[in-house]
């Protein structure tokens, strides 16, 4: 039984292990309405003991955003597709990546510094909807997009308080 142990290599330190419960949450789901709304309820349940109430908040307004998103835009409501959601907890807050096969994002969605404020609606006078990738913006850190081999990538982080 030593000598077992003794053939082992010793174990890698790597970040993951720094990690405070660094179980990723992965939910693929059908691209309709319901399956969104239960998938946040999942990943808000997942959580929700690891945030404060502002930041389950904070959560469910950008997922809520980014998901209907997809379905609306990416898919126009037909349900044909699927949703890939994974997120980790981690020091600097909560990794998420959302990926589609449905239509490419439009470049306007992810402009960045004065374009985007020149750009940004008057709350007064918000027409239905576009004010939602302002909100992700201004909400999510470090967003990025990829479209690669008919699939789209979002990722960002949202800020959360060390556990």
């Amino acid at each position: 039984m030593l000598a077992d142990r003794a053939a082992r290599p010793p174990a890698r330190k790597d970040a993951a292990s720094d990690r405070p419960d660094a179980k990723i949450f992965h939910h693929s789901f059908a691209a309709d309405a319901l399956s969104v709304r239960s998938a946040l309820r999942s990943a808000l349940a997942r959580f929700m003991r690891q945030m404060t109430r502002d930041e389950a908040g904070t959560l469910e307004l950008v997922l809520a955003e980014v998901l209907n998103n997809i379905v609306e835009h990416g898919y126009g409501d037909s349900g044909h597709g699927t949703i890939t959601l994974s997120m980790v907890r981690d020091r600097r807050g909560l990794s998420c990546s959302i990926s589609d096969d449905g239509i490419e994002l439009p470049t306007e969605c992810l402009l960045q510094s004065d374009t985007v404020q020149e750009m940004r609606p008057q709350p007064d006078h918000l027409p239905e909807g576009g004010f939602g990738w302002f909100l992700i913006r201004d909400l999510a850190e470090d967003l990025g997009y990829h479209r690669g081999n008919g699939r789209n990538l979002l990722a960002f982080r949202l800020p959360l308080k060390p556990l």
